[in-house]
């Protein structure tokens, strides 16, 4: 499934709790429900936000923690869940595991805005 594919996939799935936005980033996609930041599509695949509340429901359902590799060897890491394979094709898992990011994008702490000089 394309990137659009799967957007369009997320966005019926998710209609009936809220509106779904995407915002293309760095060769992926961020996207948002209501406004909130709840997952990105990127190296193939679909993560999910993710925090210390929600990560031992993550750890539970075996999904990897979102992860890349620097040109000098070092890992570094974002607040990203790989989201679990049912979501691809169950509306309800869909709506379970983004509601639970959500909550995570909610929780982040807001980021500040750059002053313009």
């Amino acid at each position: 499934m394309s990137d659009d594919g799967l957007v369009d996939w997320i966005e019926e799935a998710l209609a009936p709790i809220g509106e779904v936005t995407a915002r293309s980033m760095m060769g992926g996609k961020i996207l948002y429900l209501d406004g909130t930041v709840f997952a990105l599509l990127g190296f193939d695949d679909l993560w999910f936000k993710a925090d210390a509340e929600s990560d031992p429901l993550w750890d539970e359902a075996g999904c990897d923690r979102f992860r890349y590799a620097f040109k000098d060897g070092r890992v570094g890491g974002m607040n990203y869940r790989r989201a679990p394979g049912d979501v691809h094709d169950d509306p309800d898992e869909m709506r379970r595991w983004a509601l639970l990011a959500v909550e995570a994008g909610r929780r982040a702490p807001e980021k500040k805005k750059r002053k313009k000089r």
